[in-house]
């Protein structure tokens, strides 16, 4: 088993992946849901920062530091970091900010590896659904110093079109910003692993490719 099919079975483990019909933000109708909110416990953290950590690997991201942008993000740079060092022996710096600036003791808004210009910075998060976390926090770093951030890693890629674009909202950072986000897994991996059965939801496929029809990208 492959680390993608290995992390698709763990969302569906960990009550993250479920499907059904369910009403997202957006309004739209969508046949499965991803709630990366069901992580828990100490387990799960420590199999989720390996799942990035093979992410970071396979796709051979240059970095100097892994950024955590508050709040969820902090939790899942840490776990990265330490995984990418215990499974790889690749010793990363790892930082995140905090949403205000602290007025005393040692100060400032960033926590951990203090950034230097020319870092190169890798953005840990969670999931993609409109960019709003990378937009917040780039001019944050940038105020820091001119660090390079040209990568971020997410969990899931929806491939879905935003409100107001034809393009994803992964698409649509790299495009703005010159970021290339790295998914460890998408929804066209879903949708195969529940088409062959390696996770319960074969009968949803018909919508979910139907959904996709309507509002995903390529």
């Amino acid at each position: 088993m492959t680390y993608k099919e290995s992390f698709i079975k763990f969302m569906e483990e960990c009550g993250v992946l479920t499907f059904g019909s369910f009403t997202l933000k957006s309004g739209r109708q969508a046949p499965y849901f991803i709630n990366a909110g069901n992580y828990n416990t100490g387990a799960q953290l420590a199999r989720l920062g390996e799942f990035y950590a093979d992410c970071i690997k396979e796709n051979n991201i240059q970095a100097e530091t892994l950024f955590g942008p508050a709040y969820k993000g902090i939790p899942l740079a840490a776990t990265a970091a330490a995984s990418l060092f215990n499974k790889y022996g690749i010793d990363l710096n790892y930082a995140f900010d905090r949403k205000e600036a602290k007025d005393h003791g040692e100060g400032g808004l960033i926590v951990g590896k203090q950034l230097k210009d020319g870092e190169k910075i890798v953005i840990i998060e969670d999931v993609m659904t409109s960019g709003k976390a990378l937009r917040e926090v780039l001019p944050k770093l940038k105020a820091e110093a001119n660090v390079d951030v040209s990568s971020m890693v997410i969990q899931v890629d929806r491939m879905e079109r935003g409100l107001t674009s034809e393009l994803s909202a992964v698409e649509e950072v790299k495009r703005d910003f010159g970021v290339t986000v790295y998914p460890i897994v998408t929804i066209l991996d879903i949708i195969a692993a529940a088409e062959s059965g390696l996770i319960k939801g074969k009968e949803y496929v018909p919508a979910m490719l139907e959904y996709r029809a309507q509002y995903g990208t390529k």
